[in-house]
């Protein structure tokens, strides 16, 4: 028949194996048209059944005549990857490491048509959008949402640290020390990810009209023990005071209590204060360096509060909501200390 193809029993034996066994589905495509092909099928058939075109099999037809089954079955047809030339590790330093206003675009971040005009300015290189796409993927270098950052930085960032690591190495027997922060929990509950039917959005049915609760809460530094206060319904210095009244006592055992805290305003203002002057001989504050949130080992507690509890939460009320908070902080008893920055060991 006009078009179709001669096999040698050896030949067609090697195609069945690669079409059912290959790797690359190129190679059992390729195999496959050529079966079909010895078959005695129609070119028009062939091109419905394996959705391909006329001019891809005229390209495997004539190629298995020219050289035999040996060039039909090598993964590396094709046109050659231009990937790993020079042009590529260019590309890759600026996306990494310049923005494109770096090279006069009006532009905050990169796309691949920015890329492949500025190869043409820079280099007279000629490539398309495509290519440099895929370049970039087979360097692993992949678009995704970046991680926002503080840029700013406390100058007495080492000074304030190492006076806090100095405090925790010297504390003598009948004193101690808490990391003191706040949280909220929010009724319209914080959205994370789930487990979901591919192409199928799951719901998370909220209550609509949201309610807040603020916790105060310490992290004890020789136990791990988590000390938290009854909710409030704003983030203000009542709050505060009233979570440092509570851990006075509640820790009566100690002599002293050094609470370890952020800046906030609320932190450092005349009803703190008041405060201290009255109870300044059992409570002292020490601040952590400004815009540094991770020198603070408790802002781990709250990440896996609502890691474990307030994504997705289904509560219909804040009391509900608050009572789960609860219940989990009695579940999880005594948390593990961040050690990076406090190296020093814990007290017996």
């Amino acid at each position: 028949m006009n078009g179709s193809i001669q096999l040698k029993p050896r030949e067609r034996k090697t195609l069945l194996k690669h079409y059912r066994k290959a790797s690359d589905p190129a190679v059992r495509l390729r195999a496959h048209i050529l079966l079909l092909l010895a078959a005695g099928h129609p070119w028009n058939q062939i091109t419905a059944l394996l959705f391909t075109s006329p001019r891809t099999i005229s390209r495997w037809k004539e190629r298995f005549e020219h050289y035999g089954v040996e060039a039909i079955l090598e993964s590396s047809r094709g046109r050659p990857v231009v990937l790993g030339v020079w042009w590529v590790a260019v590309v890759i330093r600026w996306v990494l490491a310049k923005t494109p206003r770096d090279f006069g675009f009006l532009r905050s971040r990169w796309s691949c048509t920015t890329l492949v005009l500025l190869l043409w300015e820079e280099h007279q290189l000629e490539v398309s959008a495509e290519t440099v796409r895929r370049a970039l993927a087979r360097e692993q270098v992949v678009w995704r949402r970046p991680r926002p950052v503080l840029g700013l930085k406390d100058p007495q960032y080492e000074q304030k640290l190492r006076k806090i690591r100095h405090l925790l190495a010297c504390l003598p027997d009948d004193e101690t020390a808490v990391f003191e922060d706040e949280v909220d929990l929010n009724l319209n509950p914080k959205i994370g990810s789930m487990w979901m039917r591919r192409g199928e959005q799951a719901e998370v049915v909220t209550p609509g009209n949201n309610q807040k609760r603020y916790l105060a809460g310490s992290l004890h530094w020789r136990t791990g023990k988590l000390l938290v206060s009854s909710p409030g319904a704003q983030r203000n210095a009542k709050l505060f005071v009233a979570h440092l009244d509570d851990l006075r006592r509640r820790l009566r055992c100690y002599r002293h209590i050094h609470v370890i805290c952020d800046n906030a305003k609320f932190h450092d203002c005349r009803l703190v204060r008041e405060f201290l002057a009255r109870w300044g001989h059992r409570i002292s504050l020490h601040f952590l360096p400004t815009y540094s949130p991770q020198t603070n080992p408790i802002e781990r507690v709250w990440w896996h509060l609502h890691e474990e509890i307030t994504r997705n939460h289904r509560c219909q009320t804040m009391d509900e909501l608050v009572g789960l908070a609860f219940e989990w902080f009695g579940y999880k008893g005594n948390f593990d200390l961040e050690t990076s920055i406090y190296p020093q060991a814990l007290a017996a």
